[in-house]
């Protein structure tokens, strides 16, 4: 099989089978995110335990690159420090801004790393980065309560 092709089902896995979907009734902080391009939104919540995530839970709608994008970023990052996440998001953030040049660091972020080809992509590159810019936002609002 051919890596392309494996990544796009990594994507099409997460969409249909989400990861940690459905907003948590009690949270530190909670925001919402909507892409202008295109339509997609992502509301996502955040608790936090002595600067690590407890609990990252989102509901959404949009295509399946965000959708698939934030249930693997919430996969991700629960369990991390505040410290840990930003590598992450860092990380990922670079993977996006690369325009198909970088194959991702499989070591931080694991099947993130199938969003490398959407990075030729510019209009994509929204919808994956969606939920992603909607944590670092969330963080930074737990984090000042």
């Amino acid at each position: 099989m051919e890596l392309d092709s494996l990544y796009q089902e990594v994507i099409l896995d997460h969409y249909k089978h989400p990861q940690h979907k459905g907003l948590s009734p009690t949270f530190d902080a909670q925001v919402h995110h909507v892409n202008t391009s295109c339509g997609d939104e992502i509301t996502l919540n955040i608790n936090l335990e002595n600067d690590r995530i407890t609990s990252l839970t989102w509901d959404g709608q949009g295509c399946s690159i965000s959708q698939a994008s934030v249930s693997m970023m919430s996969d991700l990052l629960t369990g991390k420090s505040l410290e840990e996440a930003s590598i992450v998001v860092d990380s990922f953030s670079q993977l996006m801004a690369s325009k198909g040049t970088s194959a991702g660091d499989s070591e931080i972020l694991e099947d993130a790393v199938s969003f490398a080809g959407v990075s030729k992509f510019p209009g994509r590159v929204k919808c994956a980065l969606l939920g992603w810019m909607a944590f670092k936002d969330v963080s930074i609002q737990a984090q000042a309560k």
